[in-house]
């Protein structure tokens, strides 16, 4: 695993910086806070009733030139995303905070076509585009009132020990999906924007004992990012 996300930095980081010495290209660095969730259905089919956790990305991209006003913008992020579960409302009769939060860490490469027209003294930013994840790390923290208990989180896309639930939580290692962001850019090179995230595949894994499985675990997020464009 350590191996495997060790090459898939490295290609990524390889290729923008060959790109950025090629082409005239707006190299820029970027990092902000994700506002993220995990939807869809449970083993039963029902909706996931999870609520937003706070997450956060750092990274970088290029502006690749493609027509006046329109850039190829790849990156690459370290992002954490999840969710949080409150699976049993207190009670007067029981009391405490009974929740399971889970945290997912991605390497995540977009791929977004980006307009860029001068406003003002500045920049309006509009972006869209898909972007592939891959999963290297995470933890889940369940709270029973007093008592506390965390797992690890690793990738497999199916699991066929059930005894390792008890110290791991699993998901499948690669995510994929769409975003869309807007934002400004000032004269001086500093930019902000809003970006929203919707996730197309499956992140849960197979079970292999488990029959009629209606699971579907699906990322989704939104986050502000903060950064400078050299």
């Amino acid at each position: 695993m350590k191996m495997k996300t060790k090459l898939l930095t490295l290609s990524a980081i390889l290729i923008l910086t060959t790109v950025a010495l090629q082409a005239q290209v707006g190299f820029g660095l970027l990092g902000g806070v994700n506002f993220q969730n995990i939807n869809g259905k449970d083993g039963n089919g029902d909706k996931l009733e999870n609520v937003l956790t706070v997450g956060f990305h750092a990274g970088a991209n290029v502006n690749i030139p493609l027509a006046p006003e329109f850039y190829f913008q790849p990156g690459l992020l370290f992002s954490v995303k999840g969710a949080k579960n409150n699976f049993f409302e207190p009670s007067e009769e029981v009391s405490g905070d009974y929740a399971t939060t889970t945290k997912l860490s991605y390497i995540e490469l977009p791929l977004n076509l980006l307009y860029r027209a001068q406003l003002g003294e500045g920049y309006i930013l509009l972006g869209f585009g898909p972007y592939v994840a891959y999963g290297v790390g995470g933890k889940e923290n369940s709270d029973f009132g007093a008592i506390s208990y965390e797992r690890g989180v690793k990738f497999k896309s199916s699991v066929t020990n059930m005894g390792d639930l008890l110290e791991n939580a699993y998901y499948k290692p690669f995510d994929a999906g769409a975003n869309i962001f807007f934002g400004y850019e000032l004269s001086m090179g500093v930019f902000c924007q809003l970006n929203a995230q919707l996730g197309m595949l499956k992140i849960n894994p197979e079970y292999d004992w488990v029959t009629d499985d209606k699971r579907s675990f699906k990322n989704t997020g939104f986050g502000l990012s903060i950064g400078y464009r050299f």
